[in-house]
């Protein structure tokens, strides 16, 4: 059980408190609802260079890393399609080190055309490091860009391309932050060595004058149903062929998320998992075999991925067919040998709940879940019991929800 206290600020910071006396460190944790998801599709990759230009100065501190180590602390951050994340450890003596750092980047950047260029150098360089230069890293754009038509989701968080980052102005950067950086659109987690009393006082003394501030809404429309399969072959400078199939999923917090999340543990997590015993250790096509969901806010998607060991024309059918007919074996009805069992479905909870349990022992980690749960307005503590109380039948009509041949989205990378 984590024990959780919450205030809110009069300009509308949530902020959540769990102390814990066994160490003597503390965690700061800040999580704003912005992600690539607000972006303009004509400017992407404006969230992630906002992640970077957050640590370039703010409006009263010219240096954000330089006063961190003073404090004898350390920071650091990611952003999602959903979600950008900031957090910062240090001794529990000096959390208002941390908020006052945390404020003053709230409050405003410092707008500076140095610092603009600077990050936006890092972020293009990130972008040829990560998705150009590495074999399959441009694998997420073709992806994405074949399950979503209209949504933002169907691009990747470091954006569409890099014309995008290079057209920034300074105007851009200052709409972006006042329409989104703002406490009534931020979620803060305090874990440590600290007080609920130490922590409020504290919270309220930096962060109580930030003004709140009018949020740019969400214009977008839902992207539509996937009425009919995708497919779409490219090539690259990589060494084997890869074949991933996506399906449409619910989102996080709808029915049939967390079944998906324990379908994809069932087919791929561990040795004794079914793509492992039976598509790497029994086909002699794979030399990898994987399944996992893309967990966002609106819908996602479950994919199933493989790594072949030849790139024959007749090898690629194969392999495509023994995907497809693995993970359609979790639709079958109970009593058929290759159903969802009872077994598979406790052990995939028991990963889960283990996995949750120890990540929470630790401060940081346990700062990061309550900044998430707060946003997605629940209970921590529940979390392990909404998955615990999957069945198998439960995961088998999700299976038939979810793994449809006809909304499958198919995507083939061969080397060139």
């Amino acid at each position: 059980m984590i024990n959780v206290s919450r205030f809110i600020l009069d300009n509308g910071l949530r902020v959540v408190h769990n102390y814990d006396p066994s160490t003597a460190m503390v965690a700061v944790n800040i999580l704003y609802n912005v992600g690539s998801r607000d972006e303009s599709p004509s400017m992407t990759g404006l969230a992630h260079l906002f992640e970077h230009l957050m640590f370039a100065g703010s409006a009263n501190i010219p240096d954000f890393d330089a006063e961190m180590e003073r404090a004898g602390g350390i920071n650091n951050a990611w952003t999602s399609n959903d979600f950008t994340n900031f957090y910062d450890v240090a001794p529990a003596q000096n959390l208002e080190t941390l908020l006052w750092l945390e404020s003053d980047r709230m409050l405003a950047l410092s707008f500076s055309e140095k610092a603009l260029e600077v990050q936006r150098s890092v972020v293009i360089e990130e972008f040829k490091q990560t998705h150009l230069n590495r074999p399959y890293g441009d694998m997420t754009h073709y992806l994405r860009a074949l399950v979503y038509k209209s949504h933002p989701y169907r691009y990747p968080t470091i954006g569409k391309e890099i014309s995008h980052i290079e057209k920034v102005t300074m105007d851009d950067i200052r709409r972006f932050f006042y329409a989104h950086y703002a406490p009534n659109n931020a979620v803060m987690s305090i874990c440590g060595n600290v007080t609920l009393d130490g922590a409020r006082k504290a919270v309220e003394k930096w962060f109580g004058d930030i003004p709140h501030r009018d949020i740019s809404p969400r214009l977008y429309l839902p992207e539509l149903p996937v009425e009919a399969p995708r497919r779409l072959e490219v090539t690259g400078k990589v060494p084997y062929p890869v074949i991933v199939i996506a399906f449409p999923m619910p989102a996080y917090g709808e029915k049939g998320y967390i079944e998906c999340d324990l379908l994809t543990d069932l087919l791929a997590s561990g040795r004794s998992s079914r793509f492992f015993r039976r598509l790497v250790m029994g086909s002699g096509l794979f030399s990898a075999a994987d399944a996992s969901i893309i967990g966002s806010e609106e819908p996602g998607f479950l994919m199933l991925k493989g790594t072949l060991n030849d790139n024959s024309d007749e090898s690629l059918r194969k392999a495509e067919k023994m995907l497809m007919e693995q993970a359609m074996q979790l639709t079958l009805p109970s009593g058929h040998e290759d159903a969802v069992s009872l077994y598979e479905t406790q052990r995939a909870i028991n990963r889960f709940a283990s996995d949750f349990t120890f990540s929470s022992v630790n401060y940081l980690s346990r700062a990061q879940a309550l900044s998430l749960a707060e946003m997605h307005q629940e209970d921590i503590n529940s979390i392990v019991p909404s998955y615990a109380a999957m069945t198998p039948e439960m995961l088998t009509a999700a299976a038939r929800a979810v793994i449809d041949p006809s909304r499958a989205c198919t995507l083939i990378y061969r080397p060139e």
